[in-house]
């Protein structure tokens, strides 16, 4: 039966690739992006966070089956932004798109993560995510010298993981997990794995026992399988799909 999946990021990259592959087998995907998209949304921003929601009510009046949070940036010079679009888009994302899942049979949400959450991470500034005070969390990542993505994903992480079991989610049937991918070719890591400085850097950053990077369509298939899994017993779950970086990384630790 076809399901109705709205997909943030849709225009590029994973989001591109699990649309495609979504509306491949048959669903109805509502794309959310910047450009090139059914409903044009800067999730950067409250107002386009309402935007989005608006959008998808608006397609959908009679609601969806399924959120896949895949929209994100890597802005090194602009840490705020990653913090924006990273935790407190994606949190208003599934947040804001909740309510339109309760007519659904089988309803599942999936949020895209990163192994980045492992890394060291500026904590204050997780803590001010997490607090859900984005005033005070994009002054911290303005602020900091820490890695703005990797506090961004390591928030969102923990954020996924307390959300899931609550009433709002479980309690209501509603599937929450979340994929963390590895280093995955994407326009966002083109310019790195365009020299050998930035290959070199990828490969301690994130680390492989399998022969290349991944694609994004090998995500898109991890994230189907979550958003369409007729099991609700997947709950809070993160999958990481990074050719064994986490394994090299925690080897006792799961």
């Amino acid at each position: 039966m076809a399901r109705t999946v709205v997909i943030t990021g849709a225009a590029s990259g994973i989001g591109k690739a699990t649309a495609e592959r979504m509306r491949a087998r048959g669903d109805r995907v509502i794309g959310v992006d910047l450009r090139d998209a059914d409903i044009v949304a800067d999730l950067a921003t409250p107002d386009g966070r309402s935007e989005m929601v608006r959008g998808v009510q608006a397609v959908a009046p009679e609601g969806i089956d399924a959120i896949v949070a895949a929209a994100g940036v890597a802005a090194i010079d602009d840490p705020a932004l990653t913090i924006a679009v990273n935790f407190f888009g994606a949190v208003a994302t599934l947040d804001g798109l909740r309510p339109l899942l309760r007519n659904s049979l089988r309803p599942r949400a999936v949020a895209v993560l990163s192994t980045a959450a492992l890394m060291d991470a500026d904590a204050t500034l997780v803590e001010a995510c997490l607090s859900g005070d984005e005033s005070a969390a994009l002054d911290r990542a303005r602020a900091a010298h820490g890695n703005a993505y990797m506090a961004s994903k390591r928030a969102l992480s923990l954020w996924l993981r307390a959300a899931a079991t609550k009433p709002e989610w479980a309690g209501a049937g509603i599937s929450l997990n979340g994929v963390a991918p590895g280093t995955v070719v994407t326009p966002m890591t083109a310019p790195l794995l365009a020299t050998d400085e930035g290959r070199a850097i990828l490969a301690q950053a994130t680390p492989i026992v399998v022969q290349n990077y991944a694609h994004p369509e090998e995500i898109a298939e991890v994230l189907s399988f979550l958003a369409n899994v007729e099991s609700g017993y997947i709950l809070g779950q993160t999958v990481f799909v990074d050719g064994g970086t986490d394994a090299l990384w925690r080897p006792t630790t799961f």
